[in-house]
């Protein structure tokens, strides 16, 4: 879950990253009681699950409180790269002397965490890590130590921080670094993170993206959901515990096991292409017990897509037999009764795969088409949704 900049500065200000003072406001009155209560130069910021606010008009600074009204006025409901601006940050103004910039997040590749750091901040880091590679430090971190403040200091002497500023920067990596771990982060970033003339070291602007998996561990981060943005299937099926995303396409897709339905994906892709390019419409994956109630709530999920004009079910019977994910569909079909209306097409392979095929053939569902492979599955699935 990626978090809006004021909820970052939020969760740094809990951690004791040094930050500035930020409200939020919904309109413009808001900003203008946000910016009178702050005082003195302020700085109105679109709240977007984006870059690049600053080149399409997102940021602005505001001398006076009349100003931040206006600046809200004129960023609240703009549109920057499809995100609509429904909430601005009144944050105060900084002097800035310098920009640095500093990101520690998950890598997977190598099992680890790594650091991200420069002496050079203000930037798109991307574009940095390009032109100048010499300029962005990389030091992979062990999760077992993590970042005290010698490791600290040693990122900020490999970041090519003078040596005036390495003490004044090491205490803000470990707390950064703290934020990372005690939240569960897999991805802590400050762009700018700045050295004002006054001498502070302040964290600007913040990303963080949190990991959904730990959520268990952390009750509170429930309340940093953005319900209004997310897409409302994708909240049904989190409700029912299911594993699913959405996608823009006709077929929707049911599998047990993440593997068989990224294949299932890919298949269903390709024989859309004889028929007039249709495509998967989600990635769903019931796991290993396809019981009627698991099953009933995919196919709610799946056929309240307006975009699904199909459905391929395709289950490998493992733990699960094959009998018992057919007696599945057979119930599920008869919890949805009318609300089902779009044709499915069913593979079964694996253990207890004929009696499963016999199940389904039996009740003779008139929305159902079985199928004795995958390819055929695939192929049947994206002619219904063609015509």
């Amino acid at each position: 879950m990626d978090l809006y900049e004021y909820q970052a500065r939020d969760m740094f200000e809990r951690h004791g990253v040094p930050v500035l003072a930020g409200l939020i406001a919904d309109t413009p009155e808001q900003a203008h009681a946000a910016a009178e209560k702050i005082g003195g130069l302020t700085v109105v910021k679109a709240q977007v699950k984006t870059g690049g606010r600053g080149k399409a008009g997102g940021v602005k600074v505001a001398p006076t409180a009349d100003d931040a009204t206006a600046a809200a006025a004129a960023i609240l409901g703009l549109d920057i790269k499809g995100h609509i601006v429904r909430r601005v940050m009144v944050a105060a103004g900084a002097d800035i002397d310098q920009e640095f910039y500093f990101s520690v997040l998950l890598d997977r590749a190598n099992r680890n965490y790594l650091v991200l750091c420069s002496y050079e901040g203000g930037m798109e880091i991307e574009v940095l890590a390009e032109e100048r590679p010499d300029a962005l430090a990389r030091i992979a971190i062990n999760p077992a130590s993590g970042i005290d403040l010698a490791k600290a200091k040693d990122i900020a002497v490999a970041a090519k921080f003078p040596a005036e500023l390495v003490d004044a920067v090491a205490p803000v990596f470990v707390s950064l670094y703290d934020v990372f771990v005690k939240e569960d982060a897999t991805l802590v970033e400050v762009n700018p993170l700045v050295l004002t003339k006054t001498g502070e070291i302040i964290a600007l602007d913040g990303k963080v993206t949190l990991d959904e998996n730990a959520d268990f561990r952390h009750p509170h981060h429930a309340e940093l959901a953005d319900k209004e943005a997310a897409d409302p299937l994708e909240e049904r099926a989190k409700a029912h515990d299911l594993n699913y995303v959405k996608l823009d396409g006709e077929v929707g897709v049911i599998g047990n096991g993440a593997g068989l339905v990224m294949s299932t994906l890919d298949v269903v892709a390709y024989a859309g292409e004889h028929y007039g390019g249709v495509k998967p419409a989600n990635f769903l994956d019931i796991g290993g017990g396809a019981s009627a109630e698991v099953m009933a709530a995919g196919l709610d999920v799946i056929l309240g897509d307006p975009q699904v004009k199909s459905v391929f079910v395709n289950v490998f019977g493992g733990i699960t037999a094959c009998d018992a994910v057919a007696n599945g569909i057979v119930q599920a079909l008869k919890i949805i009764g009318d609300g089902a209306t779009k044709p499915l097409v069913v593979r079964l392979d694996g253990n207890s795969v004929d009696k499963g095929r016999e199940i389904l053939a039996a009740a003779n569902h008139p929305l159902v088409t079985l199928a004795d492979t995958m390819d055929q599955g695939a192929q049947k699935a994206a002619e219904l949704a063609s015509q």
